[in-house]
């Protein structure tokens, strides 16, 4: 993969000898030559082994599933490589990708199991914003007619249609449908301080 910035000559030589040993077999591969490309999949799996190894380190048990992701990019992107690019760089560009999406996807799994460090703290405060918004809407709604209000709270709170809502109340459906279009307006006039 990527050589970093402290390779000796000797490992220069030895990426540029894996770099047209690969290549070779992948070219061979792209044109149909299956022997050659499973060769390139099981030379660029026993480079990528060495490569997750050494990147991470503290998640060896992870190393194959991600090595066989790798491949399964490689052989779904094949067809992006362009022959006149060095085959290595273009490898260690998709291997990057799904090293950062196998962290990504790490992290969100860690995040979900952080410890509730104060058992305490967890029943300590109550969420009564519900409460209080009902005890709003409640009061804003005294304010209307009734032939605004009801239809607001069987239409728009109790979730009744209009049918409903008409045969309860006693009102006509127009009148229903009218009475929650202008309580409405109403309420947003009130809210606005008109």
């Amino acid at each position: 993969m990527n050589p970093g910035p402290d390779v000796t000559d000797d490992g220069r030589s030895r990426l540029q000898e894996t770099e047209s040993s690969l290549k070779a077999v992948f070219a061979r591969g792209l044109e149909g030559d299956h022997n050659a490309y499973r060769c390139f999949l099981q030379a660029l799996a026993q480079n990528l082994r060495a490569f997750l190894k050494r990147r991470i380190p503290a998640y060896r048990d992870d190393v194959e599933d991600l090595v066989q992701e790798i491949l399964l990019a490689v052989h779904n992107a094949r067809h992006t490589y362009r022959p006149d690019e060095p085959l290595t760089a273009w490898l260690h560009a998709i291997a990057r990708y799904k090293l950062m999406d196998f962290f990504r996807s790490r992290a969100r799994r860690e995040a979900m199991h952080d410890p509730i460090d104060d058992h305490l703290d967890l029943l300590s405060a109550v969420d009564d914003e519900p409460l209080e918004a009902r005890r709003d809407i409640t009061k804003l709604l005294e304010a209307l007619p009734d032939h605004q209000r009801l239809p607001i709270v069987y239409m728009k709170l109790n979730g009744f249609s209009v049918k409903e809502t008409a045969r309860i109340t006693g009102l006509s459906e127009s009148a229903v449908k009218v009475g929650v279009h202008r309580g409405l307006k109403a309420l947003a006039a009130r809210l606005r301080g008109v």
